[in-house]
């Protein structure tokens, strides 16, 4: 019997607020080295404490819910979840069930060149549960709080996803948006955004949702995410093929092992006894403040993606990289607008359209190479657009041939002097274009390679090149190669 598979998602994401959800302490989303240094009498639950909400928290997801055309719930309420662990200090943890901020949006997904539409169920805002730690060797358990207490968006899918690759791509998107709207850094390797699935199987022409949901947590990659999905794919295909029943669980991924691990039975909502939070009121909004926070929007990927192709005449491919990180995003536009100045104040000569189509091919390789070479980002770099700007310039105007432009934007990168003028002058590295310069080494290559000259003017194109290096040789690299070109042909023929 062939089986068919539906896929859900909860992802969840630390917001980047300054204080913790319902406190005044620090957000060091939980990454800080010594333990329970950002606690306070609320975060760890002392009897007599009361939570105050974060107001940039809450329009943090309401802009993300926005980015994801969600409906904003004018009234909305905060709730308790009831459960215990030991890394929750109060025996509950304060959520949203019933009264979400967010609720129906959606996102497009590329896979190659097909598109597909994921419906987000709801966006919700809860606080974060502090993490338990079990020192090697030991037969006991250790709390820290820094972590509890940190904003943490919820976002739930519909089973709108068949494939691993599907919701590797959803992921990857949403982070990339979360990035864009500065919200969070979203980073799954510092537990910044976990994701689990849940993953049903049914028979091929059978109910959709008939299969038993299985979810699987402890998520901490993309790859991750894609590899969990085909291992339960596979294991409860297997099971179902024997005639044995799939039990509705949660099970965590074992990333050393790539298999999922059976935790605990599958708790439902009626499980955790939700009820309205009795300390915080209910929240109401107006139109007036949700036309305010879309107004607040940026540029949001897909629209910025399409832009760069149409305004800057770019490939898809490389328009994609571009857009791909806000910070590499917002350095390109910063020099695109410094070399359409510079154009303008007739300090570069080419064309704008030209001279960012070379800004895009210098930043996706050369500049790229160097940044992965030292594991930084764009906001690392010591290079300013103007600067960077400048360096296209006198590449663009032929002042420099390609092998002296590496040189100089290593010589940039490494930082110091950063005008690539002085790097140029102080290294001798300014391509020879003087006509009365070059035509005296041109003559002196073709003196010198008779036989090169009889192999062109019997038709071998190959001898041109071979002249070509002679020349380039002899000025050890500086002469401008579109002007010798030109010289030899014009002297051989």
């Amino acid at each position: 019997m062939k089986y068919n598979v539906t896929i859900g998602m909860e992802v969840h994401a630390e917001l980047k607020t300054d204080s913790k959800m319902f406190c005044a302490c620090k957000n060091g989303l939980g990454l800080e080295k010594e333990p329970n240094v950002h606690i306070c009498p609320v975060c760890t639950a002392q009897p007599g404490t009361l939570p105050v909400p974060n107001q940039k928290a809450i329009e943090a997801v309401q802009r993300v819910g926005l980015s994801l055309g969600c409906t904003l719930r004018l009234h909305s309420k905060f709730d308790r979840k009831n459960y215990f662990y030991p890394d929750i200090p109060k025996g509950y943890q304060i959520s949203q069930y019933d009264e979400p901020f967010c609720e129906k949006g959606q996102m497009d997904i590329q896979d190659g060149k097909e598109s597909k539409k994921i419906r987000i169920t709801r966006i919700h805002l809860e606080e974060d549960t502090g993490k338990s730690m079990h020192p090697a060797g030991s037969d006991y358990t250790l709390v820290d709080f820094n972590r509890a207490g940190v904003p943490l968006m919820e976002l739930v899918t519909e089973a709108d996803f068949t494939t691993g690759k599907e919701a590797s791509l959803f992921c990857q998107k949403l982070r990339q948006i979360l990035r864009y709207l500065e919200v969070s850094d979203a980073d799954m390797e510092k537990g910044q955004m976990r994701c689990e699935v849940n993953i049903s199987l049914y028979p091929e022409g059978g109910e959709r949702l008939s299969g038993t949901k299985v979810e699987v947590k402890n998520i901490n990659s993309f790859r991750f995410v894609e590899r969990a999905i085909e291992y339960e794919i596979k294991r409860q295909t297997e099971m179902l093929e024997a005639g044995e029943k799939v039990v509705q669980e949660t099970r965590g991924w074992d990333e050393m092992k790539n298999v999922t691990v059976s935790q605990r039975k599958k708790e439902s909502a009626h499980d955790y006894r939700y009820f309205p939070e009795p300390d915080i009121p209910p929240f109401e909004f107006t139109e007036a403040y949700v036309e305010h926070l879309r107004a607040s929007l940026p540029e949001l990927p897909d629209a910025k993606l399409k832009r760069f192709m149409a305004e800057y005449a770019l490939p898809e491919a490389d328009a994609v990289i571009l857009t791909e990180d806000h910070t590499l995003t917002a350095y390109f536009e910063n020099v695109a607008s410094e070399l359409a100045e510079k154009i303008e104040a007739k300090e570069i000569t080419v064309p704008l359209e030209r001279a960012i189509k070379l800004a895009a091919n210098y930043m996706l390789t050369e500049l790229r190479k160097h940044m992965a070479e030292r594991e930084q980002e764009i906001t690392d770099i010591a290079i300013t657009p103007e600067n960077y700007a400048e360096f296209i310039g006198i590449v663009a105007d032929g002042k420099i041939n390609s092998s002296a432009a590496q040189t100089v934007l290593g010589e940039m990168y490494q930082g110091g002097d950063n005008d690539p003028s002085h790097i140029i002058e102080r290294l001798n590295l300014a391509q020879v274009s003087d006509i009365s310069e070059l035509e005296a080494s041109v003559d002196t290559v073709l003196a010198a390679n008779k036989k090169s000259v009889i192999d062109y003017k019997s038709g071998k194109q190959n001898a041109l090149q071979f002249l070509m290096g002679q020349v380039m040789a002899a000025t050890k690299g500086k002469a401008n190669p579109k002007m010798v070109t030109e010289l030899l042909r014009k002297k051989l023929e």
